[in-house]
């Protein structure tokens, strides 16, 4: 159990982390990128407690929500770069 405890705060730093390049970036793609890097860590976090818990409903359940993630960054950084999602 405080392996859990230890890797979620280690999750923990690395989000707030993220979360400060979010505010502070100095372009719009650092603070998309940055987004894109909180998602990643907490689909680390999901996966990492489905693996603990003894849980494997929980894999798919990071592996949607990975899918979304990166759907969602690319539809954002292709709406920045060219004005039009289409």
């Amino acid at each position: 159990m405080t392996v859990l405890l230890v890797s979620m705060a280690a999750l923990g730093v690395a989000v707030l982390i993220a979360l400060l390049r979010v505010v502070l970036g100095p372009t719009a793609f650092d603070r998309v990128l940055a987004v894109n890097s909180i998602g990643t860590i907490v689909i680390i976090g999901i996966a990492l407690h489905g693996f603990v818990m003894e849980r494997p409903e929980f894999v798919d359940i990071a592996i949607l929500y990975a899918i979304l993630n990166f759907i969602g960054t690319f539809a954002v950084l292709k709406l920045f770069s060219t004005g039009r999602l289409s």
